[in-house]
């Protein structure tokens, strides 16, 4: 029978590798057409990877936590049927690979090691924040850097990931660099003795310390926590926040999704909630700002073509994730809702595909789902802003006439702006709220959907 090799496939534009989380099937296990065979997981998004074969499972090429590339073979089915016209049938690979001549080179020879012993348990770093490759994490033990020496270094790979050429630079250096400080040569006619070489030691690093009684519950966190814990830490230290706010009176609004919310999911088969609102009105504003539409790239500025707003999810597990609206600029409400409503139910069921969660260029949190009135968001990097939408309330309020000023009851909320000052001046940061809030407080009353 003929065998077939199933790939890491394409999962988007921008989507590189993957990390492999955990195999579905053994060995020896017969697997049916469309059945997932092992989960991987790209930055957030977890993903199964379903056969295009019928057949049993004949060989796994890589082992959890491997960081496998596109395109990479990830396990070799033998088949109950012919192979798919368009693939290439192992046997015909390993006849490709006995073609080869044997006087391979010191340095593939060296690769082909490093490869193969990938797999050995390095535990230690496991408890790290960070993620790193298996590949990485066997190089750090063999030259004995520890897990601080490791949690130090400044990564070059996607999100400050450290890769196989950061963490040999590093080696490179540490082993190259003088271990003393030798002190100036002294030009005088009388002989002084030279003091003995000081060796010199980084200052040691604050370790905070965490006292654990016998009561205490110790929950480790996800890998999607450490990868949103490293993200929020980054942001922190790359950006200089600073926040706006705006108090918006949104009592027409309010009264118009009333009135239409019932024909709406009638008419559409979609629930018309406030988010779809709030994002057309982002959407204007970032038309009317595209300076906030921007990244910051050393010492240039990136100003995006496109408006691709993200949209942060709260996840069952009490994790975050951020799926992203492209285009939003282009959609009218209803294309909005539709949007909006189907990116919120895939991401609660972890069906997100990689590409939703990337090329966003402005992102919305609402806070007020959970009460509060505002909050000071972190900006989701490499963007420069982010908007977090408070709670609706109805509170008294000073209502000006022409005959006077009364009190009446009002729906309010806040609008908290977070930005990056590093290019984003104060005026600007607060012009665009203020267009967001504009737009919310003239909504027409008599508006059709």
């Amino acid at each position: 029978m003929s065998k077939f090799e199933l790939k890491l496939p394409q999962m988007g534009e921008s989507v590189a590798e993957a990390t492999l989380t955990s195999w579905l099937k053994e060995v020896g296990e017969t697997i049916e057409l469309d059945e997932a065979v092992f989960e991987i997981a790209t930055d957030k998004v977890d993903s199964e990877v379903p056969s295009e074969v019928e057949g049993v499972l004949l060989e796994k090429r890589f082992e959890v936590d491997d960081v496998i590339k596109v395109g990479e073979t990830v396990a070799v089915i033998e088949l109950n049927g012919e192979a798919p016209a368009d693939e290439t049938p192992v046997e015909e690979t390993v006849a490709e690979e006995e073609a080869i001549p044997e006087a391979a080179s010191t340095l593939e020879q060296q690769v082909q090691a490093a490869q193969e012993t990938v797999t050995a348990p390095v535990a230690d770093y496991n408890k790290s924040e960070r993620f790193y490759s298996p590949l990485v994490k066997n190089i750090a033990k063999k030259e004995g850097i520890s897990l601080e020496e490791l949690d130090s270094l400044q990564g070059s790979g996607k999100e400050g990931r450290v890769t196989k050429n950061d963490i040999l630079e590093y080696i490179a250096g540490r082993k190259g660099a003088p271990a003393t400080e030798q002190p100036p040569v002294v030009d005088s006619p009388t002989k002084v003795a030279a003091p003995e070489p000081v060796t010199v030691k980084a200052p040691a690093q604050e370790v905070s310390r965490v006292q654990v009684s016998g009561e205490d519950e110790i929950i480790p966190l996800s890998r999607m926590g450490k990868l949103i814990a490293q993200h929020m830490t980054e942001s922190v230290s790359t950006s200089a926040h600073v926040q706006s706010f705006i108090e918006v009176d949104v009592t027409n609004l309010v009264a118009w999704r009333n009135k239409f919310k019932g024909i709406f999911q009638e008419r559409e088969g979609e629930k018309l909630t406030f988010t779809p609102i709030f994002m057309e009105a982002v959407a204007k504003a970032l038309k009317t700002h595209p300076l906030m539409n921007i990244s910051v790239k050393g010492d240039s500025v990136i100003k995006k073509k496109n408006i691709n707003i993200g949209m942060a999810t709260a996840l069952p597990d009490g994790n975050l994730i951020v799926p992203v609206i492209k285009n939003a600029d282009q959609l009218n409400l209803v294309g909005m809702a539709r949007v909006v409503n189907d990116l919120a139910v895939r991401s609660r069921n972890n069906a997100l595909k990689p590409d939703e969660i990337q090329g966003g260029t402005y992102t919305v949190t609402n806070v007020g789902t959970f009460g509060s009135v505002f909050g000071t968001p972190i900006i989701n990097q490499p963007q420069v802003g982010i908007l977090a939408l408070g709670a609706i309330r109805k509170v008294p309020a000073v209502i000006e006439t022409s005959e006077g000023d009364f009190i009446g009851i009002r729906s309010k909320m806040f609008l908290s702006h977070s930005y990056d000052h590093r290019v984003v001046n104060g005026a600007l940061g607060s012009s665009f709220i203020k267009t967001v809030a504009d737009y919310l407080e003239a909504w027409d009353t008599d508006r059709d959907i």
